[in-house]
């Protein structure tokens, strides 16, 4: 009988599963790409979902005054540990359920830097990807306006919504893209750790940290801002009863518009998310382990 190897892959093979990895994916079918697209902006957007109701208000209690209230009792940081850690959701679905996610893939770089995809595969699967990401964020916003999950807890889960959505929106464009590149660093790092992975645990533990930490730091993710900011703004625009009971809750609403979500937000994160995958992993491992070897 032949040796099963249960180690898990070093660094150097790593960066080859890496090089092999983004070949196929430049290069898998545009209708295949699209819909492993789609499933994995649904995939994050149920990380978010996840996360929001997570972090929202705690259990109701009951002010001198008659009037309703929330109080969790945890320390602001480990009600972000907490948030973190269940927002791991969406990664471990995208990376164990086949799906194709515009901030991982900023890895397939390094196959274009061997010279194994060409720059119009790299763009191709990045346009395509993204977009069918944001159908997939979109779409589980959409679902989730009907289900109005948001009234529940109280309303504690739409206040907290609004909340997230409105600091997002809130951000200047050097900030978001500094929080932007600080988060896929992290993203590409959990995604790169999981090509070292034996087994479906290791992929589940390797992401667990990584994504943990951005989530609790408040880095931003341009995918997953494709369900936060959406989401909430259309709670804003579609149920004005639910607004008017809330607001004075949620300080600064009427900085959530759509204009806010494209160019205070989404436009920023995306050049950061990208700056970083790239910058801060992919060309990283590329230029240790595999710069001078493309003809090999």
């Amino acid at each position: 009988m032949s040796e099963v190897r249960i180690d898990s892959l070093l660094p150097a093979e790593m960066a080859t599963r890496a090089e092999y990895l983004g070949v196929r994916k430049a290069e898998m079918p545009a209708f295949t790409m699209l819909m492993l697209a789609i499933l994995a902006g649904a995939f994050i957007a149920l990380g978010a979902i996840f996360a929001t109701t997570v972090s929202a208000g705690g259990m109701p209690v009951v002010a001198a005054d008659g009037s309703a209230a929330f109080s969790t009792g945890l320390p602001y940081g480990v009600t972000r540990l907490l948030t973190g850690l269940v927002f791991c959701l969406g990664l471990i679905l995208v990376v164990v359920g086949g799906a194709e996610l515009f901030t991982g893939n900023n890895l397939i770089v390094m196959a274009w830097a061997s010279g194994k995809v060409t720059t119009r595969g790299l763009l191709r699967n990045w346009g395509i990807v993204y977009l069918g990401n944001f159908i997939g964020a979109i779409g589980t916003a959409i679902l989730m306006f009907f289900a109005r999950q948001y009234t529940f807890g109280s309303d504690a889960v739409g206040i907290a919504a609004l909340k997230i959505a409105v600091a997002k929106c809130d951000l200047d464009f050097l900030q978001a893209t500094a929080l932007g590149i600080l988060c896929n660093g992290l993203v590409c790092l959990a995604v790169w750790l999981t090509y070292s992975a034996r087994t479906t645990l290791d992929k589940i533990v390797s992401i667990i940290f990584p994504i943990s930490a951005f989530v609790a730091a408040g880095f931003e993710h341009s995918i997953a801002n494709m369900y936060f900011i959406p989401y909430a703004l259309l709670v804003k625009m579609f149920d004005p009863a639910f607004i008017e009971k809330v607001a004075e809750k949620v300080p600064n609403l009427e900085a959530l518009t759509w204009q806010a979500f494209f160019v205070n937000n989404l436009v920023p994160v995306t050049i950061g998310n990208i700056i970083g995958g790239v910058g801060l992993v992919a060309a990283i491992y590329w230029a240790v382990f595999l710069r001078g070897k493309k003809d090999q």
